[in-house]
């Protein structure tokens, strides 16, 4: 099996924007984990920002902090640092978090601070999915095992 992009807030490391981790509970990411196939990485702190930082959320291409801070170029960097490890890598799939501005795949904040979810894509799993890497979020674990022909 090849490696696996993996947000690495989902494997517990406290790199999210308030300095915290989304840790989420699976013997079977953590055999993977074990056997050496996940492969965590974080876009945001990976293309320049701070841990913790202020919350960011897209606005069309560009990412925004509440006070209007623009934070776009960090993403994108980010971004560009993930696709440049799965080509290195070979990787072909990414389990990212979802709702974040950079690794939701499905869904993502507003734009507007108002905690409501919106239909789109944070700006890593935009460019993976552009390159042909297929993204799934940890909503998608049974879909992601079955893909791969494992179960959860």
């Amino acid at each position: 099996m090849k490696p696996i992009l993996i947000s690495a807030c989902l494997l517990g490391m406290p790199v999210r924007y308030d300095g915290r981790s989304k840790g989420i509970l699976s013997d079977w990411l953590h055999q993977l984990g074990a056997k050496g196939y996940l492969l965590p990485f974080c876009p945001e702190v990976a293309g320049g920002l701070a841990t913790p930082r202020p919350p960011a959320e897209r606005r069309g291409e560009q990412v925004v902090t509440e006070a209007g801070e623009d934070v776009t170029a960090e993403f994108e960097r980010g971004a560009a640092l993930a696709l440049a490890l799965c080509q290195r890598e070979g990787i072909t799939i990414a389990l990212l978090k979802e709702g974040s501005p950079s690794c939701g795949s499905r869904r993502i904040y507003s734009g507007r601070f108002d905690g409501i979810n919106v239909p789109g894509e944070g700006k890593t799993a935009q460019l993976l999915r552009r390159h042909g890497i297929t993204v799934f979020s940890e909503d998608q674990l049974g879909e992601l095992a079955s893909l791969l022909g494992t179960s959860t």
